[in-house]
């Protein structure tokens, strides 16, 4: 697909206006230097400044995923998470600027006193309705949108994530933003790290790299808690959802697939726990470029693509981006 017709069909989509864009591509000299003279060009790309809520990739997919026309005569937001999501943060947070409730599904125990991101759930105004594990979301999200039907109201449940193929068009537009910000140059290949988890940001960029009119873009996703070949399943699931969104031949998928690639490498001992490699990630970031970077998902993808580099698995022409999607409430928890 050319540039123009993907922007003209991007822009022909409904969206609710959220984040602060474009957000910024900046430079990492000093995390550079530390890594060795051999060490690519490196660059952040970083939603974490999306702005919105504390920002974070799910702004971006939240703001098609609560388009006008999908929210229409919604009372209440619903969605799901672990105690320290993200993506509740998020949610909660445009339910406040809608005027909706919000109600969130967390597993786990009821902290006596919230820190980080189950805080900020509280002060957003979100109802918490708490579920032993992961595997009872489901069945609590379906009762209370039941609930609120039965009140009268309407919820419109936000699947975990927004990792849907409506949500993944946010990470499509992300791409072209990231092509405005970085254009082709010949024979350097761009090397894209990003955390995934519920595969919507890898399954945005996936579709992205499909419809995008250049092939030098590769991605590696770094999984925080999912086997590698399930998250690329998902992702390609919703990469050919989005494509369809868009009018394209979801096929087109397939042809970039090569391009696409995952590890779960980084998960250590699981979700949300850190590992010896995410730790030194943080520290690295931190001391050497002022960038923040969370021990859920980010610290790992950071961490993933250190152990690449050290490894010299990228030519020395190569361009790496470290895709910086948010999460740093999660330091403070």
């Amino acid at each position: 697909m050319d540039l123009a017709t993907l922007r003209a069909r991007l822009d022909a989509r409904p969206r609710t206006l959220l984040a602060t864009l474009p957000t910024p591509l900046r430079p990492l000299p000093r995390l550079r230097a530390a890594l060795g003279p051999e060490t690519p060009e490196l660059r952040a790309k970083l939603d974490e400044e999306t702005g919105f809520g504390l920002g974070g990739n799910k702004v971006r997919k939240l703001e098609f995923e609560l388009a006008p026309d999908r929210i229409r005569d919604a009372t209440h937001l619903v969605t799901t998470g672990g105690p320290q999501s993200n993506h509740c943060r998020v949610t909660a947070a445009a339910a406040a600027r809608l005027g909706l409730g919000c109600v969130l599904v967390i597993n786990g125990p009821v902290p006596e006193n919230p820190t980080g991101n189950a805080r900020l759930h509280r002060i957003l105004g979100a109802r918490i309705r708490s579920v032993a594990d992961r595997a009872e979301r489901a069945a609590a999200l379906a009762q209370v949108a039941e609930e609120i039907g039965a009140a009268g109201g309407r919820a419109v449940v936000v699947p975990l994530g927004a990792s849907t193929p409506h949500g993944a068009l946010g990470y499509v537009h992300a791409l072209v933003e990231l092509h405005d910000q970085m254009p082709p140059e010949a024979d350097r290949a761009v090397q894209l790290f990003v955390s995934s988890s519920s595969g919507g940001t890898l399954g945005g960029l996936w579709a992205g790299l499909a419809l995008l009119p250049r092939a030098d873009l590769q991605v590696t996703a770094v999984s925080a808690d999912t086997p590698r070949d399930e998250l690329l399943e998902r992702a390609r699931t919703l990469a050919r959802g989005a494509l369809e969104l868009l009018g394209a031949d979801p096929d087109q998928v397939e042809a970039v697939a090569p391009r696409v690639d995952a590890t779960d490498a980084e998960v250590g001992p699981g979700y949300g726990l850190p590992t010896e490699a995410s730790d030194e990630a943080v520290d690295l970031l931190a001391r050497s470029e002022g960038v923040l970077v969370d021990p859920v998902y980010t610290a790992k993808a950071a961490a993933g693509m250190i152990r690449w580099i050290r490894e010299g698995r990228f030519p020395a022409g190569d361009r790496i981006v470290f895709w910086h999607t948010g999460g740093h409430p999660a330091l403070l928890a």
